[in-house]
């Protein structure tokens, strides 16, 4: 059983997934770093409004900024941002498309219908 602390952080995690937006930004940063301008106009927002959401994912530990003069350029925290949203997007693909589970456990040969998990 995970101790009370991992469980809270794993919940927090989720909970900042659970908006459209902040997994947008979230997608757009597992393509490579990028500043609050660029991701506003990937992700159809506000850059008031994307620089809301950062902070939220920076806090909960999803995201993390690089500051280069007046500029900050953002960028996921690690691998297990891209393991953690590829898996949500997977799981999505399958109940859209009312797909069966794998049968081996194997998910590397799942790909979502909207594109792969490293694109």
């Amino acid at each position: 059983m995970p101790d009370d602390e991992q469980v809270h952080l794993a919940a927090e995690g989720f909970r900042m997934l659970a908006d459209p937006t902040r997994i947008k930004i979230l997608w757009a940063l597992l393509q490579g770093e990028s500043s609050v301008a660029c991701l506003a106009e990937l992700v159809g927002a506000s850059p008031t409004a994307v620089s809301q959401h950062l902070a939220k994912l920076r806090l909960a530990g999803l995201v993390r900024g690089r500051r280069e003069g007046t500029f900050v350029h953002y960028s996921a925290t690690d691998v297990h941002v891209r393991a953690l949203l590829a898996e949500a997007l997977f799981h999505a693909d399958h109940t859209d498309r009312d797909l069966p589970d794998h049968a081996s456990g194997d998910l590397t040969a799942h790909v979502p219908a909207g594109g792969a998990a490293g694109s």
